[in-house]
């Protein structure tokens, strides 16, 4: 496939002043002005203005979770891409229905977070109407955290299960070199209160690669136990890790195959070793699917009474009897919520973050974010 074609940003992009050696971090960022600084690089780089506040404000949100390997941490990768063109600020997003309860969307190769966020806006009306909504997406750039799109599903009172891909990161079962991506899952439930549901987001791989790639800037060690080096070895060193273990050995990796399937093939997509690569050459379109089921949950016998349930069983798994040494029982949603309320007043920057982010003020002539 053809490198797609570089388009200019729509003012110039270059540096304005030289950088200092060491750019005085604040230890915290407050979220309004993360959103803020994101959403006007977003439109200096020709994202449109609803666009832009949506990606900005779905990354810090998930920075305030405290899923930093898919939060506010990825906006300088997305940066180079809209500068270089491999995401097209403005793509023609088309919508074909395919079925009764079933849409595929192609994104047009656009923003993975505008693409998966408008799959999940069809998936929602089709499951209105007709208690369930399918909808597989094609020609997408990476999406960002899946949990944002079970999320948008419960805010309408809806259950969901969602999937999506990348390109090659994981290593199968008894192998030693990347085949698949981390490959994540999500379902959500939704509860009484609207804005906390039970949502289980998780990747099908030991830890998310973005961990890796966090470590390599901050000059971090990785845990045993998430990677192996290119000899197969395994190994604690982020610049020597090669590719991750899946999580929990077989289990992970059958997840990880199958939801590769579905996200990619099925939506005429490739699949892991042959999508391009998301740190490789920037020139290329990402190629990535993803799929989302959203249900009804009142077209079910005990779907009226579903998020009192779920409640219900929430507070009654926190209140179990603890092992020794273990201080709570959570249940899937908590750690994120808490987070988000400890985060609240400020998001950490760490010292390579900072940097990175006072690089590219630096090259889009716009203040730090402070």
């Amino acid at each position: 496939m053809p490198s797609p074609r570089r388009r200019p940003a729509s003012r110039p992009v270059a540096p304005r002043r030289p950088l200092p050696a060491k750019a005085e971090r604040p230890p915290t960022l407050a979220p309004a002005a993360l959103r803020a600084w994101a959403e006007r690089g977003l439109r200096i780089l020709r994202v449109p203005p609803e666009s832009a506040a949506l990606i900005a404000s779905s990354l810090v949100q998930t920075s305030l979770w405290g899923i930093d390997s898919h939060g506010i941490a990825r906006l300088g990768h997305y940066f180079s891409r809209l500068q270089i063109g491999s995401i097209n600020p403005k793509p023609r997003i088309r919508v074909t229905r395919t079925g009764p309860s079933s849409v595929q969307v192609d994104g047009g190769h656009g923003h993975g977070i505008v693409i998966c966020h408008r799959a999940v806006e069809e998936a929602v009306a089709l499951a209105r109407k007709s208690g369930i909504g399918v909808v597989g997406v094609s020609n997408s750039s990476h999406g960002g955290a899946i949990g944002l799109y079970g999320r948008q599903a419960a805010e309408a009172g809806l259950v969901s299960i969602g999937f999506t891909h990348s390109d090659a990161f994981v290593a199968p079962h008894g192998g030693r070199q990347k085949f698949l991506g981390t490959n994540p899952i999500c379902i959500t439930i939704p509860t009484t209160d609207r804005a906390r549901p039970l949502c289980l987001d998780m990747a099908t791989s030991a830890v998310p690669y973005n961990r890796v790639v966090n470590a390599r800037r901050e000059k971090r060690p990785l845990q045993p136990g998430w990677a192996l080096d290119r000899k197969g070895r395994p190994t604690i060193d982020a610049e020597a890790a090669a590719c991750l273990l899946p999580l929990a050995g077989y289990k992970g990796y059958g997840l990880a195959l199958m939801i590769d399937l579905l996200c990619g093939p099925l939506n005429g997509m490739p699949f892991g070793p042959h999508i391009p690569n998301m740190y490789g050459d920037l020139t290329k379109h990402r190629r990535l699917g993803s799929f989302f089921l959203v249900l009804d949950p009142r077209r079910f016998a005990g779907g009226a009474r579903l998020p009192a349930v779920a409640a219900q069983m929430a507070r009654e798994a926190r209140a179990q009897p603890r092992v020794q040494g273990a201080k709570e029982i959570l249940v899937p949603g908590d750690p994120e919520y808490r987070t988000a309320e400890r985060r609240a007043a400020g998001i950490p920057i760490e010292p390579g973050l900072w940097l990175e982010f006072a690089s590219w003020s630096n090259r889009l002539g716009i203040p730090e974010p402070r």
